[in-house]
């Protein structure tokens, strides 16, 4: 068997699946419109059930669902059976999902799914099966012939079922009005989350961590201060702790050009008054945004009347997850 047998053995399943999921535009009728009305009212969570790789798929639409806006989570069929179908309320919407809609551990939770009043949202691929006549909401994901070469394995129907998973999930997002902030929150170990969640408090360095002289000490002072803190520059304050200047590398190698004696010149004398400085309550993201801006790798951070709070450089932000 040559490579370009396997590549169009390959493309023959794209082709399908594609045709699978092109064929899902004409079939977004009243009941998908249903579907979402009953998750906007939901006052619960949406339930997903699924067996199989229905099961697979329906957990994934479960996990996408809840981190756009809209509180989900996937029960087994099985284990609901056998006493999960307690954590499902009278507040609930369920998604049950089953291509042949006539899944058994499905079909044995649907007496008790009616006598709980809760609307049920069929994902399935026979109108006229159990599953889709008890259904309040019906969501047509039936396929012509799998990928399959068999027409048997779940493929282009498993394709499909997503795909209309992803349709409900995103149009919940956009009538809610869901943010990208709001994904954030969902999201708190994500580069989206640590961006728009994470605050120049929560990642500058302070007390100790943070390299500052007073105004009066001599540059060897300085230089050993920056050598200890390791930020790439230090901070110099008054008698009062309030901001004066700064002192960094390239201020360093000025100083060198010049032929100064770091034993003998104040720091005064060399520091560099014109430096840029922020609230401690800003966001990381605007903290970056702001060094790229101006073309610096350190940020002193202030509080209202400019005492020095906290220094930031370029490392902290990378450390956080931030760049």
């Amino acid at each position: 068997m040559n490579d370009e047998t396997l590549r169009k053995m390959g493309l023959a399943v794209i082709e399908a699946e594609a045709r699978a999921v092109q064929s899902l535009a004409d079939r977004l009728d009243q009941d998908f419109s249903r579907a979402c009305h009953a998750m906007l009212e939901c006052k619960g969570r949406i339930i997903v059930i699924g067996m199989g790789k229905s099961g697979h798929i329906g957990g994934k639409i479960a996990s996408t669902l809840a981190s756009t806006g809209s509180p989900a989570f996937f029960i087994h069929p099985g284990e609901a059976a056998h006493g999960d179908f307690g954590m499902i309320t009278a507040d609930d919407v369920i998604i049950a999902v089953s291509n042949s809609g006539e899944t058994d551990e499905i079909i044995t939770l649907l007496p008790l799914i009616k006598r709980l009043g809760v609307p049920l949202i069929a994902l399935c691929g026979k109108r006229h099966s159990s599953l889709g006549e008890a259904a309040t909401a019906y969501l047509d994901i039936s396929v012509e012939i799998e990928a399959c070469p068999l027409n048997l394995a779940p493929t282009s129907s498993t394709t499909v079922t997503l795909v209309m998973g992803d349709a409900l999930a995103i149009a919940l997002l956009e009538i809610r009005g869901f943010t990208e902030r709001d994904f954030a929150r969902s999201h708190p170990a994500g580069r989206l989350g640590r961006r728009l969640l994470l605050h120049i408090s929560d990642v500058m360095n302070t007390g100790d961590k943070m390299p500052v002289v007073k105004d009066d000490v001599l540059l060897s002072e300085a230089l050993l201060e920056m050598s200890r803190k390791g930020l790439g520059m230090t901070a110099v304050v008054d008698e009062h702790n309030r901001l004066c200047g700064v002192y960094t590398d390239g201020d360093l190698r000025r100083t060198l050009d010049s032929n100064d004696d770091i034993h003998s010149t104040r720091i005064a004398d060399c520091m560099n008054r014109t430096y840029t400085t922020v609230r401690s309550d800003i966001l990381a993201e605007e903290a970056l945004l702001t060094m790229q801006e101006k073309k610096i790798n350190g940020l002193l951070v202030v509080d209202a009347d400019n005492t020095l709070a906290g220094v930031l450089n370029m490392h902290d932000l990378l450390r956080a997850g931030v760049v």
